[in-house]
């Protein structure tokens, strides 16, 4: 059986913790060394709020000062339902994972939390994952 592991590196770009409002991811990471990446957005307890729409941005600058979000021409679908792109996540998704593939020509990504609707007091529990793969170079590990 073949390892994908070593073929492969996640990095978190959004950490977990009770959001209820917009905010820019936690970390940029660098895609240096990789042809694409998998985005993988995981919701724990959403307990209030009506929609969390998460976006994904690109850039070739190391602080993301040019940041752009991808076109969906450089995002390709993943699910859990066909077609899925970046989610939209509501009050009945909690302990949900949802994913796409980036293919753009970028460096730099980002996973941001776009938009939040509704009022929410207390939230809900996110955390985004970039894993990066094509590596030019393995093993990565």
């Amino acid at each position: 059986m073949k390892d994908l592991s070593r073929d492969i590196l996640p990095a978190i770009s959004f950490r977990d913790g009770a959001r209820t409002t917009s905010a820019n991811g936690d970390s940029i990471i660098d895609l240096q060394g990789f042809e694409g990446a998998v985005i993988i957005i995981a919701s724990g307890t959403v307990t209030d709020g009506t929609d969390y729409t998460f976006e994904l941005k690109h850039g070739d600058a190391a602080n993301l000062s040019d940041a752009a979000a991808v076109d969906d021409a450089d995002l390709v679908s993943g699910g859990p339902t066909a077609g899925d792109l970046e989610p939209v996540i509501n009050v009945a998704d909690d302990n949900h994972l949802h994913w796409f593939g980036y293919r753009g020509s970028k460096r730099y990504l980002r996973i941001d939390l776009k938009t939040v609707t509704g009022s929410p007091s207390t939230g809900g529990h996110f955390i985004g994952i970039v894993v990066k793969g094509y590596p030019k170079h393995g093993p990565v590990v």
